[in-house]
């Protein structure tokens, strides 16, 4: 597995801080996120999984904690829609130039919107996809949210 991805090499062109971590990832998890925690050794809220989806039609990527669940109500309004709607796999490919189970945030082929759940920013640190399945990136949330030029916003479901 190589370690140097789109996704790495746009956090390195930025400046960015960050460490590569890589697990054995199970395409058959019930939730690739949960599973990329218990792997990692880390709690869920700690692992952030990308998510793509549509506002009013337009790709929009959506950063929430591994164990929570995106409310499409709370996720139009943050970007400034009336609706939306989780993107099916293969447009979220073509979009993304990524894999689904490896979608980065970073260096995606087609720059879009980026909405992250406010919650996230609360860590030191998070893991985020690093640009293929297995392979994850630790880093501040901050700079995270910052070097993505995201929105930040209250997004998940209430439990």
């Amino acid at each position: 597995m190589s370690k140097t991805t789109r996704a790495t090499d746009h956090l390195k062109k930025a400046g960015v801080a960050f460490s590569v971590h890589s697990y054995d990832y199970d395409p058959n998890a019930d939730s690739i996120g949960l599973q990329a925690a218990q792997a990692l050794g880390e709690p869920p809220s700690r692992v952030l999984k990308t998510l793509m989806t549509l506002v009013d039609g337009k790709p929009v990527c959506v950063i929430v904690p591994s164990d929570d669940e995106v409310s499409m109500k709370k996720l139009a309004a943050a970007a400034g829609g009336k609706s939306a709607e989780m993107m099916k796999p293969a447009e979220a490919e073509r979009v993304t130039g990524y894999k689904v189970g490896g979608i980065s945030p970073f260096g995606q082929k087609r720059r879009v919107p980026v909405v992250m759940e406010e919650a996230a920013l609360a860590h030191d640190y998070v893991f985020m996809n690093g640009g293929q399945r297995g392979l994850q990136v630790k880093l501040d949330p901050r700079q995270a949210r910052e070097v993505l030029d995201a929105k930040s916003a209250p997004l998940v479901t209430d439990r």
